[in-house]
This record gives structure tokens, C-alpha cells and sequence, in this order.
């Protein structure tokens, strides 16, 4: 029986992606490349990055330093500017942290991390969050998972994962964790294949953990 929960962050607790995918298409534009969402799909999914591909154009590393210091920018003037509330959310937490202890999991910035939940409840939830900072390899290499499990002390059968993206299921499976992906528009025609449950809802995940 499961008594821990693992959440992802972007796509499943807030509506985020779309805009951190928006500032980092615009600033590789400044570049004079450019990058579609299947692509950077294809990109993350394997553990890459937008500049890899400015990289392979002999993009000096400093121009790209500064190029990804502007997305950071914009990406969070987005984030200061944009509706980004997932509905259910809010009602969901409030249900499971009755019967589960909680963790968030994310690939974010802890500095973007920090400005979202600024003024958001749901950071209360959660006992711990690891970000891109605090592990020595983002997903899908399954590092933020493992950790999460040490701190709970708790083994890979006592923990479920709680996904929107085949970056984050590769992760959630490599470390060796069922996952539950909630499927939301920006990732829906990302390969779930080794899911437990694919939901098309939030509000679907409680029944489901029942």
C-alpha cells in the first residue's frame, strides 16, 4: 500500500509549461534559431535542452549564457503576469494529505519555484521539495526520485508518482515507481507507455488512489 506521494510540479500543480516553453522558443529566436514544441518535446523527453541546438550551430557558450539568462527573465515575468491555476488542485491536496505524507519533485529553478508559490497555498501540503538544484541530474535520469524516496526513508513500493510528462515517467520507472500520469494539453501526445493510469483530470486521481 502506498503511503507516500511524489508530485511532479509543472503541468500537474500549476499550468506552467506552456510559458517556460514560450520564453525559452523566444530567446532562442534572438539566437536566429528556432524551435517548434514537438521538438523540444523530443529534447527534454531525452534529458537535452533547447541550446543544445544552438551548440550544434557554433553558438559561442557565452551568447547562450545570455540568451538562457533572458528566457529566465521572461519566463518569470510570465509567471508575475499570467493565469497559471490548474482547477481541482487545491481540493485534491486538501483531500490526500489525509492519508498521505507529500513531496514535490520538479525540474524547476528554485527561484521560479519560490516566485509561483508566493502567494499560493500549495506548497502547505508538501513535507519537502526538491528542485533542479538539489539533485546532481534532472529528470529522466532518476535521481530526483531516488532522493525523494531516502528522505522519506521510504522504498519504491511504498511511493507513487504523480506525472504529466514522458520525461517524468522514464524518471519515476527508472527509479523503480509506478506513476499515475494526469494528462494535460501541452504533453498529450507524449508516449505514457508503463503508466499506471493515464487520467484526463485531477479530480480523477483520488478515486483512482481508493
Amino acid at each position: 500500500m502506498h503511503r507516500f506521494l511524489l508530485w511532479d510540479h509543472d503541468g500537474v500543480l500549476v499550468d506552467t509549461e506552456p510559458l517556460y516553453f514560450a520564453a525559452t522558443q523566444e530567446s532562442i529566436r534572438l539566437l536566429g534559431l528556432d524551435i517548434e514544441k514537438d521538438e523540444y518535446l523530443r529534447l527534454t523527453t531525452a534529458g537535452r535542452t533547447s541550446w543544445d541546438l544552438a551548440r550544434q550551430h557554433g553558438i559561442p557558450e557565452s551568447t547562450i549564457v545570455e540568451a538562457r539568462q533572458e528566457r529566465d527573465r521572461r519566463y518569470q515575468q510570465y509567471l508575475m503576469t499570467r493565469e497559471i491555476e490548474i482547477d481541482g488542485v487545491i481540493d485534491v491536496l486538501t483531500a490526500l494529505s489525509a492519508r498521505y505524507r507529500m513531496a514535490i519533485v520538479t525540474t524547476s529553478r528554485r527561484s521560479d519555484f519560490e516566485l509561483i508559490h508566493r502567494s499560493r497555498k500549495i506548497r502547505d501540503f508538501f513535507e519537502f521539495v526538491l528542485t533542479v538544484e538539489d539533485c546532481a541530474r534532472a529528470k529522466p535520469d532518476p535521481d530526483p526520485y531516488l532522493r525523494a524516496l531516502t528522505r522519506f526513508n521510504a522504498r519504491p513500493e511504498d511511493a507513487l508518482v504523480i506525472e504529466d510528462s514522458a520525461r517524468g515517467l522514464a524518471a519515476a520507472l527508472a527509479a523503480g515507481l509506478k506513476c499515475v500520469i494526469i494528462r494535460n494539453s501541452f504533453t498529450a501526445a507524449d508516449d505514457f507507455s508503463g503508466a499506471s493510469h493515464v487520467l484526463s483530470s485531477i479530480r480523477a486521481l483520488p478515486q483512482v488512489l481508493s
